[in-house]
């Protein structure tokens, strides 16, 4: 197991410690330990069936767990509701209910007035680009423009701790760049946001910090840029003339793979060989691209996952 410090406990906003959860005779979360810093935004990450949404429902207390969750300090408990956002993975909207009908039943239960309702809702569905009107049925909704809705009923009541399981599920590209931009605009409001997603690639560009869930238990834990540069500078991205065939025999290399961007990414046995590489490769001239980098967290995840690289 890799684990790191990621801060100290006066600082944090959520802490999950010795986390266990058994359905009937079977175990699904063991002993599992996190923390969830004030303004961060924390990626949840494993294969289906790992534990990350058990996780999730523990800390919202929808199943009785064995272990401590505490939030700013103290047991999370009913008063805390109003102070966090959830959005499930499955979606959970009333498909007969108008847009404004859905929010005003949700907004209600954090403790929202109508008014406040109306005079916010403009503007998320504005910031949100959700494709419709206030007043259009949700099922006649896309299914993208249904999960913006969803995202809008869990973060209208301005909650301090955001929890998404799988945000960017159904979404096309463009929709998926709107929802990282008001992650992104929450974290910087100060809100704790912890996220589910098996686009590796989302996690790397969002998450401060990270945490692998594997059968149940914690395998990675710690800082994004900490995690994968433990696991060394093993990659190299570079543009070169010489021959895929030539570069994959260079001492060090393990592997030489053409990329669909017309770059090579070189596997090493061990990061030291980057400073002889790039000798061979440079010749002492310029070098348009030469970019030595750890392996990337989809990488590490197939490892951790047992898939292997």
């Amino acid at each position: 197991m890799i684990s790191f410090t990621i801060c100290e406990e006066a600082n944090l906003m959520l802490t999950i410690k010795q986390l266990n959860k058994s359905f009937g005779n079977k175990q699904v979360l063991y002993d599992v330990n996190f923390t969830a810093q004030d303004g961060h935004i924390l990626g949840l990450i494993g294969k289906n069936g790992s534990g990350k949404t058990t996780i999730f429902h523990s800390i919202l207390k929808f199943v009785e767990y064995s272990g401590a969750i505490s939030i700013d300090g103290h047991p999370f408990g009913a008063g805390d509701y109003n102070s966090v956002g959830y959005l499930p993975e499955e979606r959970s909207l009333l498909p007969k209910f108008k847009i404004k009908q859905q929010i005003k039943f949700l907004a209600r239960l954090k403790g929202m007035d109508d008014k406040e309702i109306d005079k916010l809702l403009a503007d998320w569905m504005s910031r949100l680009e959700v494709k419709g009107k206030v007043d259009d049925k949700i099922k006649s909704l896309s299914k993208g423009n249904q999960q913006k809705v969803q995202m809008i009923a869990t973060l209208i009541h301005n909650p301090q701790l955001i929890i998404l399981d799988e945000p960017f599920s159904g979404l096309d590209p463009l929709n998926v760049e709107i929802m990282k931009r008001e992650i992104l605009n929450q974290k910087s409001k100060g809100a704790t946001v912890i996220f589910s997603d098996h686009n590796m690639s989302n996690v790397e560009e969002l998450c401060d910090d990270v945490v692998m869930i594997d059968n149940g238990k914690v395998v990675l834990n710690g800082n994004t840029y900490d995690v994968r540069n433990k696991f060394g500078l093993t990659r190299i991205y570079v543009r070169t003339s010489m021959a895929i065939e030539d570069l994959s025999k260079i001492e060090g290399v393990e592997k030489a793979e053409l990329l669909n961007d017309g770059r090579i990414k070189l596997y090493l046995t061990s990061a030291e060989y980057g400073y002889t590489i790039f000798d061979i490769l440079s010749q002492g001239k310029y070098i348009q691209t030469f970019d030595q980098e750890p392996p990337t967290l989809n990488e590490i995840f197939k490892q951790k996952a047992g898939e292997g690289l």
